[in-house]
């Protein structure tokens, strides 16, 4: 059964990354996913947390939230933004990024990972973690110019994708009219060094077997590694 938009069904959605795309931020990046759209934009300042201030190292955190007619219907800002979904995001986001940034070498700084959704159509939260990590990344290079932090701050790349189970296939990186049928969703984030941040999956109907979610695994592995490919494109030609 064909997929809606064509793709087969180990292939990602378009995928384009538009830097500078905000003035003022360190670093910052719209990352387009077949039609969802993430604005990232990476913010250092020169302070910690409280908890933090002992240590002489850093900081990073995230935020998200989904702007009003980023959706079919409008959602309110303050729901778009303090919503159980969107605080569970964030925590995901910031736990993506810390895994492959160095906190303890960033001195007396916090990063702050804002992931602003304008259009979604499924994946907005992988979107953001691989979104997120070209915002972090160009936000870094001028500080290890510098010399104010070290190259290896930044210990190896991130990425997300979601897979799932749709009518017995399947399927990479689903939009939302594949994502509201599934059998079975799953998130993958992965680390440039192949290693896993985190995987969320869950069964929407009935429960699924081994051969499945490995199935699913390793699905979501290869597009990740495609992703991993693109962002080093990109920030190589910055």
């Amino acid at each position: 059964m064909p997929r809606i938009d064509n793709r087969t069904n180990n292939q990602l959605r378009p995928v384009k990354f538009t830097p500078h795309f905000t003035a003022y931020a360190e670093g910052s990046v719209l990352i387009e996913t077949g039609n969802t759209r993430v604005l990232c934009n990476a913010t250092i300042e020169d302070k910690v947390p409280t908890w933090r201030e002992e240590s002489g190292g850093g900081w990073l955190t995230a935020e998200y939230a989904m702007l009003p007619r980023s959706t079919h219907q409008r959602i309110s800002r303050r729901q778009g933004s303090e919503a159980a979904r969107s605080q569970e995001i964030r925590r995901l986001i910031g736990r993506a990024l810390r895994a492959v940034v160095n906190v303890d070498k960033l001195g007396s700084r916090t990063i702050t990972v804002d992931c602003d959704v304008i259009q979604a159509d499924g994946g907005t939260r992988t979107a953001s973690i691989t979104g997120g990590y070209v915002a972090v990344a160009m936000a870094m290079q001028k500080l290890i110019e510098d010399y104010h932090v070290p190259a290896n701050v930044l210990t190896t790349p991130v990425a997300a994708v979601s897979v799932g189970l749709v009518n017995n296939e399947l399927l990479l990186d689903l939009c939302y009219e594949e994502d509201a049928v599934a059998e079975v969703d799953l998130n993958l984030v992965m680390t440039g060094a192949g290693k896993f941040v985190e995987i969320q999956g869950t069964a929407e109907r009935t429960p699924f077997d081994q051969e499945t979610l490995l199935g699913l695994i390793a699905l979501a592995r290869q597009g990740v590694e495609q992703l991993l490919t693109q962002q080093a494109e990109l920030l190589a030609h910055l």
